[in-house]
């Protein structure tokens, strides 16, 4: 299996998509009532949350430099 870059950013992007989805799914399931707005700041804080993260991990592996190839010994 090829190995590849974590990135952290996509994690968090993902993790508040999935929020927001757990959010709507818990309404349709009639747990609880939640307005159509008010996942807007879910989705926006989690996208601008994601952008910093990533912004932060480029400047931190450019600082780093890359000591390591992102694919195995058998590629």
């Amino acid at each position: 299996m090829l190995r590849h870059e974590f990135q952290p950013g996509r994690l968090v992007a993902g993790t508040f998509l999935t929020l927001t989805g757990f959010v709507y799914a818990g309404d349709a399931g009639g747990l609880w009532d939640t307005p159509w707005f008010a996942v807007i700041p879910l989705v926006v804080a989690g996208l601008c949350l994601a952008g910093t993260v990533g912004m932060v991990t480029g400047v931190i592996r450019k600082r780093r430099g890359r000591t390591r190839p992102l694919t195995g010994p058998d590629v």
